[in-house]
């Protein structure tokens, strides 16, 4: 229907009551009503209206009236007369209309008139004694009228609004809509508010004196202006007057007519008004002076009664009794965010009470329900505002307890957090996510965005906002894990391993003021010995208490807290003597002297405290003296390779007690096989010398980790001090020994490198050296680090000032080369949209390079992990924008069939300017072929590199690359390339990448010329490889990577492709990574225990990157500088259809791609962005990069994946099990009691991962014990690698998306009801009002009346429900929540939006469903 016919029944619509209201002007009955009305309000119908309007007199002018008029007859006559006069007239409806007419009308213009409004009250009541007022049609008329009347008051009017206006969303419409007019016309013409005499009465008298009068709120201070009176806000003032006292009794007439039944759409219409007319209260006349306003006005009386008069109304409106309007629309309508709130109490308790309903609904929304956000260490949640966070730094706060609620906006704040009651629902799952924190390790950002500052350490302040946990919450969950691993001890478990990871923890939320020392150590205290006597029987709490006596907030509390005393004899309470089986293992050693070391180290704070101290203890700490004068005797240097078991306990119990020495003696070591001279390379001058370390073997791990805090900090920080400030090179061993240093203690140790170093000093990044070894140290060592701390991004920011500073400074193609490729791979690391730029303004600072790898990057991202915030598809076009302004690319269609809608729609419109850049090189050919000729010929004379830099045009300079490859002529021995090296050196960095990128340009289109002559296409590809290969490696010209990226990019002409298999294949480049695996040795770099190789600078980085830079490599190679090529070069295969190549790179570069620093992410990524375009033998080739010893897939994976018969679908036991894995290993427990860990959980879970192992998790690979971040490199987290796994199985799966969806529903559907029952009658849950609570808490968990009877029919075929073989022993709790896990998918897959850009976009519903369920995890997980 078109937009014409569609306004014609609306223009009807709008005529037919316009056409009444006319036929009501002329009604017989209406003069009557009207001379009965008058007669009883005291007005002569002999007045003209047109009085009113006359001018007042001036000031000397007399006028005096009379009294010469009849009273009104008494009130109570008025209905006898009325009825008399209704029994005249046949046509009741009509006359009840015309009535309601009139009325409406003197409301208007008696409101101001206290006794006339008060009869009209009457009046009404008395009417509607008779049943002759129709409620439904007085109130939104009157309502209606009323507003028209407002507009005509002044300028600026309170907006009406109607019901068949508003929003369907139920919010209330904005302040500037435009009024309905009044369905009845009043019977005066003219506007019944135009005057000041309208408002009380046509003529006013001498008895009725005006309102404003009386209610003025402006002081006569105020009035006075140089000896004349502001008329514009006296009008003003009686303005508002007139509308209080219209709205007053509007507000009257309502609340008698909610004395009746009316129906919902009048009591919409009443309640929207009621509003529009609160949040509008403060609306004032235009015109008048902001200042002068706001310095006199006040909310005057009459206001404040209209006020209450509205939310007297609003009250009986969302009467839960009656229940006209749902609160649930008050909640909505945004009430609570006026900006002005009058000083009134009435109102504010309405608010308040919104906001209390609010807070309600959000705090008792059920624990799995999908609106909660839990916290999840794998999708990073942000608020806009930032907050300071307990380290000083603004960080982005979410909230860990409440939600972005159905109602609007994020629920956050302090106050929120410190409202929950101790006990509560809401408390226990504040720990129930603590808990899980504890055991599941975050990362230290995730912690520093929810926590606080403990009061008693806190600056006087407002309260902060964004979401938190409190002080008491993190210290009950932080003791219930320490009697947790106490009882893992106890039972003879071995978890030093979580002990270790936990005091890291601990650590650092004690050193950032999170939890109250003395409170901590009370509650303990009451907790271990009061509460659990024998739990206590190592000295593990000594131990971690011992690791704080370094930290300012403890000491001060041991020195000069008032109860430094008690709370001195309490730490000391928890000293046992040790009793291991095995007295020389280095944890039995540690602990046993640990109570010795802390007696010693409370004996130097006070002396008020000494007498508290076990002096058997003290005489101990002889022992640990004397064996370390035995170790450090004269010049023996302690061997840390060859200590034995009682020897390194005995040094960690020395780190405890002598941190300083013992640092030193580690320094020592790793300097202990001195210096030697760096030889000069054949580029260097003879006089360059510098020194270098020899090479050591590193501490191992085994040893670092039991180290105490106080020495980790000393050594990092002298360790800093020797890599960054020294005048010689370190060794490899030392900063080996300093990364394995930062990755034991993540929360603990963290430092940004570059902020680092630039506040210790702002010079020593300017030093090429130093540079160098942060970014190697960066790039290949603390790549997870970073990624696990949250700080990729900022990173980011940081290298690419780097970047921006050297990419058009000529000759530093080193650092350059090396900071480009650290960005490449932290932006293939951000799982998360991020912007180009910090500041967010101008064209990015990025390479072309870069440019390119970041769309790529974003096209990944979108689709397999979605945009999570709506702005970001914003600010899309933006960064788009940002990074085409210096990038002149354009993408394949072959490319661009696989972005996603919202990025190749922006994509697809770009011009290709390739065709172009052909044109402009052979305008250019024959001026850049000769200059290339002089400059390239064998017999070229040196000097004319000098002036062929200083003197050629940077147009044809651009062109040395191409004008080389023609001069070649399939023979490199043609060109000279001494030259060209020299040449290529002095151009910047740009320069070089701007070369590649067009000889690949000039290089794709001479093939195809030569292809118009008939050359074969195949001898074409070797030759151009074959040149290549002369570029790279011969004569190591160019930088492989980056040329490598230029021949993908341009996947649009074949060859392009072919020319980067060959070069891939070629036995130079095989030979060339292969000696770099083996340099490098296992992935695992942390583990190796000899000495490091040093590579010599040239073999490591060739002639082009080394020539006159003579600081030697660490890490770096031009190998490992493929790291982030090679999976983009597979990513561009499968686009082209290449899948036996794609294949065929996998195979040959398996060991090479197991060093990749996000191998996980690549396997993950790729196999949901090319979902559905994968044979089944990619995508083993893929899954192979994995280390499967490492990754907790499922038993039966392999066999599924490998099946002769892919059209079946694996049995419901598989996807049954996977889910349990996932209850098990990634949702907290739904129940918790806090005086117990997850050892006694009565959901029958075992902690963390040791169930990996078991039948019941299905995790049949992963190893026992908890591991730290870095040996789960990429997903940081178990809990992380767990959903991760989960999805790669999925999307692994040779069957359709339909019928794994069908097969995660089926288990919600027809299992749970069945285990469930098997559940309760073999395994009853140990507490029935527990389990009664838990299971309604589940999406799932609700009645089976719900099932329909048909439920054991199969969705999918080869799936018999009936006949499932279920032999895992699991709680009800348990089923509960795998229905949380899946009962999110089947909307995803189902429903999926055709139009407009959608949220992910997938060429198949299974990533999309897939994705759903993995964010739907992360919001209840960690």
């Amino acid at each position: 229907m078109d937009q014409t016919q569609h306004q014609r029944p609306v223009q009807a619509s709008a005529q037919a009551p316009a056409s009444a209201s006319r036929a009501y002007q002329f009604h017989p009955a209406r003069a009557a009503i009207v001379d009965l009305f008058d007669l009883y309000l005291g007005r002569s119908s002999r007045q003209k209206p047109e009085d009113s309007s006359r001018e007042p007199p001036n000031k000397t002018q007399k006028r005096v009236h009379a009294l010469n008029r009849e009273l009104p007859p008494r009130n109570e006559q008025f209905l006898i007369d009325f009825e008399q006069l209704q029994s005249q007239f046949a046509e009741q409806d009509q006359l009840r209309s015309v009535t309601e007419s009139i009325f409406i009308s003197l409301v208007v213009k008696c409101s101001g008139h206290a006794p006339r409004a008060e009869f009209l009250l009457f009046a009404l009541r008395n009417l509607c004694t008779i049943g002759f007022i129709n409620w439904d049609t007085l109130l939104p008329s009157l309502l209606s009228s009323v507003s028209s009347a407002e507009m005509t008051v002044g300028s600026q009017a309170m907006p009406a609004v109607s019901s068949t206006s508003l929003p369907q969303t139920g919010m209330l419409p904005p302040s500037s809509s435009i009024p309905n007019p009044s369905t009845f016309q009043s019977s005066n013409p003219a506007s019944p508010l135009t005057t000041v005499h309208g408002i009380g009465s046509p003529a006013q008298c001498a008895l009725e004196p005006p309102s404003c009068a009386t209610l003025s709120p402006v002081k006569s201070s105020d009035i006075l202006c140089n000896g004349q009176q502001p008329m514009a806000r006296i009008n003003s003032s009686i303005r508002d007057n007139a509308i209080s006292s219209l709205r007053q009794l509007c507000c009257k007439i309502i609340l008698t007519g909610l004395e009746f039944d009316l129906k919902p759409v009048t009591h919409a219409e009443i309640f929207y008004h009621m509003l529009n007319w609160l949040v509008n209260w403060d609306q004032r006349q235009q015109g008048i002076d902001e200042f002068d306003g706001a310095k006199s006005w006040r909310p005057h009386k009459a206001l404040i009664e209209w006020l209450h008069s509205c939310l007297d109304v609003i009250w009986l409106l969302v009467e839960e009794d009656k229940c006209r309007v749902p609160y649930y629309e008050l909640l909505r309508s945004g009430l609570q965010f006026i900006e002005n709130i009058p000083d009134d109490e009435a109102l504010f308790t309405l608010i308040l009470e919104i906001h209390r309903r609010r807070d309600m609904m959000a705090m008792h929304m059920q624990m799995l329900d999908q609106h909660l956000h839990c916290p999840t260490f794998g999708t990073h949640r942000v608020l806009s505002q930032t907050t300071p966070s307990i380290s000083g730094e603004a960080n982005a706060r979410y909230s860990p307890i409440t939600y972005p609620s159905v109602l609007g906006e994020p629920l956050h704040g302090e106050d929120l957090a410190m409202s929950i009651q101790k006990g509560s629902l809401d408390w226990e799952r504040a720990l129930r996510c603590i808990r899980h924190a504890l055991r599941s390790t975050p990362s230290p950002d995730w912690w520093k965005r929810v926590l606080l500052v403990a009061p008693s350490y806190r600056s006087p302040q407002a309260s902060t906002p964004g979401a938190v946990f409190t002080s008491e919450m993190i210290c009950e969950a932080t003791i219930d894990r320490i009697v947790e691993l106490l009882k893992f001890t106890n039972s003879e478990i071995n978890c030093w391993q979580e002990w270790l990871v936990f005091s890291d923890i601990f650590f650092f939320l004690m050193k950032s003021g999170c939890i109250d020392f003395v409170d901590f150590v009370d509650k303990l205290v009451s907790r271990v010995m009061e509460g659990d006597q024998h739990i206590l029987r190592t000295n593990h709490v000594t131990w971690l208490l011992v690791q704080l006596l370094r930290v300012e907030l403890v000491t001060n509390a041991l020195n000069s807290d008032a109860r430094k005393v008690e709370t001195t004899r309490k730490v000391l309470s928890f000293h046992r003597e040790d009793r291991s089986s095995d007295p020389n293992n280095p944890q039995s050693i540690l602990l046993d002297f640990i109570s010795s070391c802390q007696n010693l180290r409370i004996w130097s704070f006070n002396t008020s405290t000494r007498e508290y101290l076990n002096n058997e203890q003290l005489q101990k700490g002889k022992q640990i003296d004397e064996w370390w004068r035995q170790v450090s005797k004269g010049d023996r240097m302690m061997d840390y390779m060859n200590m034995d078991d009682r020897s390194i306990g005995m040094f960690w119990v020395v780190s405890y007690t002598m941190a300083q020495p013992a640092c030193e003696t580690v320094m020592n070591w790793l300097s202990s096989a001195g210096v030697t001279e760096f030889l000069p390379g054949p580029n260097l001058q003879s006089n360059e010398r510098l020194m270098v370390m020899r090479e050591v073997s590193p501490l191992p791990m085994s040893l670092l980790c039991g180290f105490s805090m106080n020495l980790c900090l000393k050594l990092a920080h002298q360790m800093e001090e020797t890599l960054f400030s020294g005048q010689g090179v370190p060794n490899i061993a030392m900063v080996e020994t300093y990364t394995r240093l930062l990755l034991i203690a993540p929360h603990s140790l963290f430092r940004s490198h570059f902020s680092n170093l630039a506040q210790r000093n702002p010079s020593l990044l300017s030093k090429p050296g130093v540079t160098l070894l942060v970014l190697e140290i960066l790039n290949y060592r603390l790549l997870p680090l970073y990624r696990y701390e949250g700080k990729s991004k900022a990173l980011m920011y940081d290298v690419t000032k780097i970047i921006s500073t050297l990419k058009g400074k000529r000759g530093d193609h080193r650092v350059f080369r090396l900071a480009e490729n650290l960005c490449m791979n932290l932006i293939f690391s951000l799982r998360d949209f991020f912007p180009v730029k910090r500041e967010g303004k101008g064209p990015t600072e990025f390479t072309e390079t870069l440019n390119r790898i970041t769309v790529i990057t974003l096209a990944i991202t979108i689709k397999t992990r979605g945009i999570a915030d709506a702005d970001h598809l914003l600010y899309l076009q933006t960064m788009l924008e940002q990074i085409m302004a210096t990038s002149l690319h354009t993408w394949s269609e072959k490319t661009l069939r696989y972005f996603p809608s919202v990025l190749r729609e922006a994509l697809m419109g770009r011009m290709d300017k390739r065709s172009l850049e052909i044109q402009a090189w052979q305008k250019a050919e024959t001026t850049v072929i000769n200059q290339c000729t002089q400059l390239l010929s064998p017999s070229a004379d040196p000097s004319y590199v000098t002036t062929y830099i200083s003197h050629s045009f940077p147009m044809h300079r651009r062109y040395l690359c191409a004008g080389a490859w023609i001069l070649m002529h399939g023979h490199p021995e043609n060109i000279n390339s001494i030259n060209l090296a020299r040449v290529l050196r002095e151009f910047s960095p740009e320069d070089v990448t701007e070369n590649i990128y067009t000889m690949v340009d000039v290089l794709v289109h001479h093939i195809q010329m030569e292809l118009q002559h008939g050359h074969l296409s195949q001898d074409l590809v070797l030759k151009a490889s074959a040149n290549l290969t002369f570029f790279v490696w011969t004569h190591e010209l160019l930088p492989l990577d980056i040329l490598l990226l230029a021949l993908i990019d341009r996947d649009d002409d074949p060859h392009a492709l072919h020319i980067v298999i060959n070069l891939l294949e070629r036995q130079e480049i095989l030979q060339r990574v292969k000696q770099y695996c083996v340099n490098h040795g296992p992935p695992e770099h942390w583990l190796q225990s000899g000495m490091f190789k040093r590579v010599e600078l040239q073999k490591a980085l060739g002639n082009h990157l080394s020539w006159k830079d003579r600081y030697p490599t660490f890490f770096d190679d031009a190998a490992a500088r493929l790291l982030p090529v090679v999976p983009l070069i597979i990513y561009r295969l499968i686009e082209n259809d290449a899948t036996e190549p794609a294949e065929i790179i996998l195979v040959k570069y398996s060991q090479f791609l197991a060093l990749h620093p996000l191998r996980f992410t690549f396997v993950r990524d790729i196999l949901a962005y090319f979902y559905g375009h994968l044979p089944g033998k990619l995508i083993v080739r893929i899954l192979n990069v994995l280390d499967l010893s490492k990754i907790p897939f499922s038993e039966s994976f392999p066999q599924h994946i490998s099946s002769s018969n892919p059209v079946m679908c694996p049995p419901m036991d598989y996807f049954a099990t996977l889910l349990l894995g996932l209850v098990n290993n990634v949702i907290p427990p739904l129940q918790n009691n806090s005086r117990f860990g997850s050892m006694c959980d009565p959901s029958g879970r075992t902690p963390y991962n040791k169930t990996a192992a078991t039948s019941q998790s299905g995790l049949a690979n992963a190893s026992e014990g908890q591991k730290s971040f870095y040996q789960i490199q990429d997903p940081g987290t178990y809990t992380q690698l767990v959903l991760e796994t989960a999805v790669i199985e999925l999307l692994s799966l040779p069957v359709s998306a339909s019928q794994i969806v069908s097969s995660l529903v089926q288990i919600v559907v027809n299992i749970q009801p069945t285990l469930i029952q098997s559940s309760n009658g073999l395994h009853g849950a140990p507490n029935g009002v527990g389990q009664a609570s838990v299971l309604p808490t589940s999406p799932s968990g609700g009645s089976t009346d719900s099932l329909s009877a048909g439920r054991s029919t199969p969705l999918v075929s080869g799936i018999n429900t009936s006949n499932i073989n279920f032999n895992l022993n699991v709680s009800s709790e348990k089923i509960a929540e795998c229905g949380a896990c899946s009962v999110a998918l089947v909307p995803f897959d189902v429903c999926l939006p055709q139009q407009g850009p959608p949220r992910r976009n997938m060429h198949s519903v299974t990533p999309v469903f897939l994705l759903a369920w993995e964010v739907n995890l992360s919001n209840c997980m960690f």
